[in-house]
Parts: C-alpha cells; sequence; structure tokens
C-alpha cells in the first residue's frame, strides 16, 4: 500500500484500482515534464478529475452510492429531487422551455423530478443532461428507463451547451468539483501551489511559486488574508457561471452546493482552506496520493458565484441553506401526502422521517449545503426562499 495512504487509515483500494492510478499518474507525469517539471494544483486537480478515460469522472468506476465514495442528496431520498421538482415547476411555470442538468450521477435524481414533473402536469420541453462520464451516461439512461420508462423521450444527452438556453438548470454538487487554484500567502504576498514529481520517493509533491496570472494574484489580493493562511480561489466556477449566463434567456439556474459566504469560507479559523478528498465513504486531507481513483473536491465561495452572476447580468434570486430551501419547497408535505398513502407503513414512515432528518439537520446536510438561484426575466418570489432568505449574508 502506499505509505502516504496507510498513514490515513483509509481502505487498500483494489489490484485494479492501483493499476487505474497508475496510468493516471503516468499521464500527469508526463504533462509535468512537458511543462518544465511543474504545474499548477488546479491543473493536476483538473487532470486527475478529468483527463479522457483516465480521470475520476471520465473513467468507469463506480462513484455514488453504497458501492462508490460517496451519497448525494438525490441518493438518499426522493423527497430530495420531488421538492426540488416543486422549484422548477414552478419556475417553469413562468419560463417554459426546458430542463438542463449538469452531471446526472447515475440518473436518479433526473427520474425523480421528471416524475414528480409529470405529476405536477409541468413537463419540460425536455430533460437535458450534460455529463462527461460515457459510463455515467449508460447507468443514467438505465435509471431512467427502469423508474419513468415513459418519459426517457424527453431525456437527451448533450456534448455542449444550447446557443440559447430558456428554462431551468440544474447543478447539484458541480460547482465544488471544479479545479481551483490553491494559494498561500508568506509575508504579505500570495504564492500559488505548484505540484512536481520526486522520482527519488515516486510521489508527487507540492510547492510554492509566485503567481503570475493576474487574475488570480487580484482575487487572493482582495481578500486580505493573514501571512500562513492557506485556502483555493475557484476561477472555473466563475466562469462557468459567466457562461451559462451568456447562454440563458430566460429562466434560472439552480445550484446545490456545499459552501459559504465569503466571510465565512476565508475565516481565520479555516486557515487550511476547504480541500477534501474521498475514497470509499472516508474523508482525508491528500489530494496527491492515488489520483484518478478518489474525488478531489473544494467548497463554493458563494459571494464569487454572486459577483459573476452580477457581471453575467444575471439576477441573484436567492440563497438559503439546504434546510430552509427544501422545507419551503414543500419536502414535509411530500412526507406527510405519501405517508397518507401507505398509512398502515410505519417502517416506511420512519425510514422518510429520518431521510428528512438527514437531509436537513444542521449536524448532517441541512446547514452546510446551501442553494443559490439566479435567474433572468423572472420576478416572481421563489417558494424555495419562502422561510428564510440569506443574500444579505452575502
Amino acid at each position: 500500500m502506499h505509505p502516504q495512504f496507510q498513514s490515513l487509515d483509509l481502505p487498500e483500494p483494489s489490484a485494479e484500482l492501483v493499476g487505474h492510478s497508475k496510468r493516471v499518474i503516468d499521464a500527469i507525469r508526463g504533462e509535468i515534464e512537458q511543462r518544465g517539471g511543474v504545474i499548477p494544483f488546479c491543473r493536476f486537480m483538473e487532470l486527475a478529475l478529468y483527463a479522457p478515460n483516465l480521470g475520476y469522472y471520465s473513467a468507469g468506476n463506480q462513484k455514488l452510492g453504497e458501492g462508490g465514495d460517496f451519497i448525494t442528496a438525490p441518493e438518499i431520498s426522493a423527497l430530495f429531487s420531488f421538492s426540488l421538482a416543486n422549484q422548477i415547476a414552478q419556475i417553469l411555470k413562468l419560463s417554459g422551455g426546458d430542463v438542463l442538468e449538469f452531471g446526472a450521477g447515475s440518473g436518479v435524481m433526473a427520474a425523480d423530478i421528471l416524475r414528480e414533473l409529470e405529476r405536477l402536469n409541468q413537463l419540460p420541453d425536455h430533460y437535458y443532461i450534460i455529463e462527461v462520464s460515457a459510463d455515467l451516461r449508460s447507468r443514467q439512461r438505465e435509471t431512467i428507463l427502469s423508474k419513468t420508462p415513459e418519459l426517457l423521450e424527453r431525456v437527451e444527452w448533450l456534448d455542449k451547451l444550447p446557443e440559447s438556453i430558456q428554462g431551468v438548470v440544474v447543478a447539484n454538487e458541480l460547482l465544488d468539483a471544479m479545479p481551483a487554484h490553491r494559494f498561500i500567502m508568506r509575508e504579505g504576498v500570495s504564492y500559488e501551489v505548484m505540484v512536481v514529481w520526486d522520482e527519488v520517493s515516486q510521489q508527487f509533491h507540492t510547492i510554492e511559486q509566485a503567481i503570475g496570472e493576474q487574475r488570480l494574484r487580484l482575487a487572493i489580493e482582495q481578500l486580505q488574508l493573514q501571512d500562513g493562511y492557506s485556502s483555493e480561489v475557484n476561477l472555473n466556477a466563475r466562469d462557468w457561471i459567466e457562461t451559462i449566463g451568456d447562454h440563458l434567456n430566460r429562466g434560472a439556474i439552480l445550484l446545490i452546493d456545499y459552501g459559504y459566504s465569503r466571510h465565512d469560507y476565508y475565516h481565520p479559523q479555516r486557515s487550511d482552506g476547504t480541500l477534501q478528498c474521498h475514497f470509499q465513504h472516508l474523508a482525508h486531507p491528500n489530494p496527491l496520493i492515488y489520483p484518478g481513483i478518489q474525488d478531489i473536491t473544494t467548497h463554493v465561495d458563494f459571494t464569487a458565484i454572486a459577483d459573476s452572476a452580477l457581471s453575467a447580468e444575471l439576477h441573484v434570486h436567492g440563497y438559503a441553506n439546504q434546510a430552509n430551501f427544501l422545507l419551503g419547497c414543500g419536502i414535509t408535505d411530500y412526507l406527510n401526502r405519501m405517508a397518507a398513502f401507505d398509512s398502515g407503513n410505519v417502517t416506511q414512515q420512519i425510514e422518510l422521517t429520518n431521510q428528512i432528518k438527514k437531509l436537513t439537520m444542521p449536524g448532517e446536510m441541512g446547514e452546510i449545503f446551501k442553494v443559490m438561484i439566479l435567474s433572468r426575466e423572472i420576478d416572481t418570489p421563489l417558494m424555495g426562499f419562502s422561510i428564510r432568505d440569506d443574500r444579505n449574508r452575502l
């Protein structure tokens, strides 16, 4: 076992996974050699996650569910997707058009949203999915075919953004997986974290280097952080918002992700940043080991997302934690409806109640996950922010 992996007390990967990771290591080493012996951490993260046919999200290994590395809210409970569908239906009534989901995972959220939109008599013209993994595309199709076969004809997988989008763009846990720059402050100067390969130890290591990219340097300087502070800036997430804004004709962008406002993201007590890795449901802080077979994420700076939305002439329609958003969308009403439908099934009622607790309790997903909706030509107050809207905290 890799010594760094062993020191983190993580399960030993299979020989197949180790072999795959070695191929990813070779690809990253090749790029490091081509670029003079060093690459930005942002590029390392991009290759580890998205290198064609090799990266964590591009290859065929299972990521979601009990047999993967993490479980997302749609996998925990259909009530999550039903609640989102309620919000999506309200927006579609105002905008018409389609739903476009980025990174649809196993496809369970798409299937459950479609099922609920059909019940609400608010099906979109199309349900588009943009997915980088061919393996996940296949799994998504199978899931939708299994759960809602009559609605599969409305689903279409796209390789790129449509020129014009009307309707609702949905991104659940997308921004956190976008490659981010790592930095550290030294004597009032910001340095970028870079990645090198050490032939002696046969491992990746990080070094610090003066920042050459003016945009990144200015983004860090405006934070006014103390010496020794290390964290991340995600320029890719900001660019993604502006790109979607350029294509959105009328409708809304629904973002669900774990993160903070800028004040909390760069709080003095969070001086090591937010980067986190996941392997077989265990979290750890080392992104340099076994690239390609573990997830690498950073939390979302929602203030930066709001700023990018304004730059794209989008309206920041609302911002709330997941608990308040789901309650505003009627998640407990769905619980009551399902309980009434099968009133004698006490076990199911207890299970559904536990699912809601996991989605909404502060110690679970209710507080750390946030929901932000950005809109264009939509003026109506949205139900998801009827309980609380925290835009003033951005």
